[in-house]
């Protein structure tokens, strides 16, 4: 009889860790410290809970909580029970949060206090609940168990499951920046390939100690989460994202690893204590979410650490970065992540030569299986190559030079053609940006008679320079080519962003087409 084709499944590799590394320090929120023998078993008591419930593989849970040690734990033992885990944003509307839920069949769901009235309003619409699937973090409320009552009694012993790659791992809804949020299927083979390939790409160790700064139902958070527990390092976890809270904890843990969204970089930089910060620590800092402006990426490198590394990525899987040592080629995201191909098309979906822009596609082992429960969608999404193989069309315009480093030019559906010319709102907001008076900006496409659509920028202004819209429109103007040049400038104190800090632009659109 042969032996077992033996495969690499994550749930194992955290067990091995706790077995293995039993009093190391797995993960730090606050006060709460867990060893990795105590993580293990924390992780264990969840999953055989759910499986008392008959709760396993093909089931989804659902996960509706603020950032905590509990938080990692519930996320991990849904995955040790052999079920599907869906972590939903906080930032959606009740009724949004409830969709989500009922499209993805969830039998279960886990929610903070401060966070369930989102859930209570529809309730009613969620069939797939179970009668003991509501469990209440951090509070008591009518219909929910408390999640200590849930948890007590619980076996600490490793479960009885087994996995296959092609299992579901997670669905992840999509920001939703162009449209209606798409469940994203990711199986355990996508899975551990994020975990390996980043931990190689970004030097994850035993000895690492990575800060998450993002909420850990976003799939960029995971950028940190996977490979630190990949790895058997540690996992520091800030429940709510503060710049002194960010600078604190690089000085007092230690920490190697980080991750951050452009906007956070600015704050932190923006802090009156960031220059006096101990930051010695940093071998990596992350940027991903959405492209690093120029002026801001100079500040970073000049000012933080030249250990900057920064991640072009989907969250349907495809993924390329550019590392310290090629920081020198200017405007490039890079070339693709380990196990990732990258081609470029034309509207036709003929590959183009290097140099020139189209539609950016990706093929690898980290990509999503599918949209869950949209063959169409999932199928219009796919571009096929001379292989046959199946590529994922990112809705991304970007060019490759003739050494593979990709360059985005902007997202397809944020490109705005104006008197039939296309032009890119990322050159203009590299202009705009460099004005003394422009903390933030955003350039989106509004409507005009004689052109068809025309780039207004829209700025957060910096309080202490004085600037007016004025002497930004006129500034700006004389920088950019005629098709680029701005029709206005119009002042905001905020933008509304998705949970890694990127601009959603179609809300901002949105009015002007309207009215219009």
């Amino acid at each position: 009889m042969p032996l077992d084709d033996a495969q690499l499944f994550l749930p194992d590799i955290w067990a091995s860790h706790a077995r293995y590394f039993s009093g190391r320090t797995a993960v730090a929120c606050g006060d709460t410290r867990l060893t990795w023998e105590q993580f293990g078993a924390a992780v264990n008591r969840v999953a055989n809970r759910l499986g008392d419930m008959g709760i396993g593989r093909g089931n989804c849970v659902a996960v509706l909580m603020t950032n905590s040690a509990d938080m990692l734990v519930i996320l991990c033992g849904i995955v040790r029970a052999g079920a599907c885990v869906v972590p939903v944003s906080a930032l959606l509307t009740g009724e949004q949060v409830c969709r989500l839920i009922s499209d993805s069949g969830a039998v279960a769901v886990f929610a903070s206090a401060s966070l369930v009235t989102l859930i209570e309003d529809g309730r009613g619409a969620l069939p797939a609940l179970r009668g003991e699937g509501l469990i209440l973090h951090g509070g008591n409320r009518a219909g929910w168990q408390p999640y200590d009552d849930w948890i007590a009694g619980s076996s600490a012993a490793p479960p009885g499951v087994t996995y296959a790659m092609e299992d579901r791992f997670n669905i992840i809804y999509s920001s939703g920046t162009t449209g209606l949020p798409k469940g994203i299927v990711q199986t355990h083979r996508a899975r551990q390939h994020w975990s390996y390939s980043n931990a190689i790409e970004m030097g994850f160790a035993r000895s690492s100690v990575a800060l998450t700064t993002t909420s850990l139902y976003s799939n960029g958070t995971w950028l940190m989460v996977l490979p630190t527990l990949f790895v058997g390092g540690t996992l520091v976890i800030m429940d709510t994202f503060t710049p002194s809270g960010f600078l604190d904890a690089v000085a007092r843990e230690g920490v190697t690893h980080s991750f951050m969204v452009p906007t956070q970089y600015i704050m932190t930089m923006a802090d009156p204590a960031f220059d006096g910060a101990d930051l010695s620590s940093l071998r990596v800092m992350l940027s991903a979410g959405s492209t690093l402006r120029p002026d801001t990426k100079r500040d970073i490198l000049a000012r933080m650490t030249p250990n900057l590394y920064e991640l072009y990525g989907t969250s349907e899987g495809l993924a390329t970065m550019i590392k310290p040592e090629d920081s020198a080629r200017a405007g490039s995201v890079g070339t693709p992540v380990l196990g990732f191909e990258i081609d470029i098309i034309d509207d036709a979906g003929t590959p183009v030569s290097p140099g020139q822009a189209g539609e950016i596609v990706g093929y690898g082992a980290g990509l999503m299986a599918a949209y869950h429960n949209r063959p169409d969608e999932t199928e219009a999404i796919i571009w096929r190559d001379g292989r046959g193989r199946s590529f994922i069309r990112t809705g991304d315009i970007g060019r490759v030079d003739a050494d593979g480093f990709l360059y985005i030019l902007d997202r397809k559906k944020d490109m705005i053609v104006s008197g039939g010319f296309n032009v890119f709102p990322g050159d203009i907001e590299a202009v705009v940006a460099g004005h003394p008076g422009v903390r933030d900006v955003a350039v989106i496409a509004v409507p005009h008679d004689k052109w068809g659509e025309t780039p207004l920028a829209l700025v957060i202004p910096d309080p202490d320079t004085g600037a007016d819209v004025e002497a930004i429109l006129a500034w700006a103007n004389d920088r950019l080519a005629k098709t680029q040049r701005l029709a206005g400038v119009e002042f905001r104190d905020d933008f509304p962003r998705n949970a890694l800090g990127k601009v959603l632009k179609r809300v901002l659109r949105d009015p002007y087409w309207q009215q219009a």
